[in-house]
């Protein structure tokens, strides 16, 4: 395989608040992936962090190095990007955000902590509801405990996936350390594969992050236009495209759609003249800055010009409830508020109407989705959202 400089699969990097995900990452790709300073404050990812790596093979041995430790090249196998999802489960819609575009998974699982912790489980319902199958579990923090400690803790972690019906290989590792990180490697290539995606259609993305990369003071003929982060689902995108948003800006209740021009394109730190699906890239627009600034177009549909489906702010989900054993998951009801997360958009809607395992929901603002779309369902237990559901977008209403 050719290094083209585009990562060729989105692994998510998913677990308990704490348990070592974004050192891990870093372990792996050097880069750190908590990189707000609220984040950095409160010590947890808020948002989705991402980070690219290259694979390469000395012999039988994987590492991250493009030269082996005897001097010669080492064979390059692919490039992977890593999202970095919040553990939190305050935060777990941005979770199912980063579920709508990942290919497989790394669950991380720390040796000194009791398995499953709360979000552990969480995030591992998530998976089975998304049908991702293609998961490697790492046990970490291996150097905080005995031995024993960690065979005990193996052992739970094994129990766990036995009840969930995972079959997925535990590998230990000390991500401070950088322990068993080729092994980990090794699993990850045996687990995961490249997917197979149609770069024939018309391109489609979710925005996961947008930008004004303005700095102050800078005189206005140098200024750039806004950023949209994401990653393609299908086609390609080229500098000189024309692309639509959508839903677009709101004005006193109304929906505009909006219209730009592809002036640029990265994957990672490349510059690029065309990206495919495959990692998260960063497309520079013509837009006014100030709309994507603090990833205001979060959730935002990203398409050719009039390919993209209508806006509404009606929707019908076929939904199955989560088996919940801390809070009483009883089936949705009429004029209950729930929040509704579909690929990168999250709002709150109220049931209108509810039949067996179908419910309507009038969404409090328009998003943008297809349908058989994958859909999560929070509702409010004791002034907390908490995921209680996942579905399909059945049918949209205008």
């Amino acid at each position: 395989m050719e290094d083209t400089g585009q990562a060729v699969v989105n692994i998510g990097m998913l677990g308990h608040v704490d348990h070592g995900k974004t050192s891990l990452t870093k372990a792996l790709t050097g880069k750190w992936t908590d990189t707000f300073s609220e984040e950095i404050k409160r010590g947890i990812t808020i948002r989705i962090g991402y980070a690219d790596v290259s694979f390469y093979k000395c012999g039988d041995k994987y590492q991250t190095k493009a030269e082996c430790p005897n001097g010669k090249k080492g064979k390059f196998v692919r490039k992977v990007s890593f999202l970095d999802a919040p553990g939190h489960e305050t935060l777990m819609a941005t979770t199912i955000a980063a579920s709508a575009i990942i290919d497989g998974a790394v669950l991380v699982i720390a040796a000194n902590e009791p398995c499953p912790q709360p979000q552990t489980k969480e995030h591992l319902m998530v998976l089975h509801a998304l049908n991702i199958k293609n998961i490697v579990v790492v046990q970490n923090k291996i150097d905080l405990v005995s031995k024993d400690k960690a065979k005990e803790n193996y052992e739970q972690i094994k129990k766990f996936l036995e009840e969930f019906d995972v079959d997925a290989p535990i590998i230990p590792t000390s991500a401070n350390y950088g322990i068993n990180l080729d092994v980990l490697i090794e699993a990850i290539e045996n687990i995961i594969p490249t997917p197979k995606k149609d770069k024939t259609k018309p391109p489609r993305m979710y925005v996961t992050r947008s930008f004004d990369i303005n700095k102050p003071g800078k005189p206005i003929k140098e200024l750039v236009g806004g950023i949209l982060g994401g990653s393609l689902l299908q086609g390609k995108l080229q500098v000189g495209d024309k692309i639509e948003l959508s839903p677009g800006v709101e004005y006193n209740g109304k929906y505009t759609p909006l219209i730009t021009e592809v002036t640029s394109l990265f994957a990672g730190d490349n510059k690029r003249d065309v990206v495919y699906p495959g990692g998260l890239v960063a497309i520079g627009t013509k837009l006014d800055p100030a709309l994507t600034k603090s990833d205001s177009m979060l959730g935002q549909m990203v398409g050719q010009p009039g390919t993209l489906p209508e806006p509404t702010d009606i929707i019908k989900v076929r939904y199955s409830l989560f088996g919940r054993t801390d809070f009483e998951n009883n089936p949705f009801k009429k004029g209950e508020p729930l929040v509704l997360s579909v690929g990168t958009a999250s709002t709150v809607g109220i049931v209108a109407d509810i039949k067996k395992n179908e419910v309507t929901l009038k969404l409090k603002r328009k998003i943008c989705a297809d349908k058989d779309n994958i859909a999560a369902l929070s509702r409010l237990v004791k002034q907390r959202w908490r995921l209680s559901a996942y579905g399909k977008v059945k049918k949209n209403f205008d």
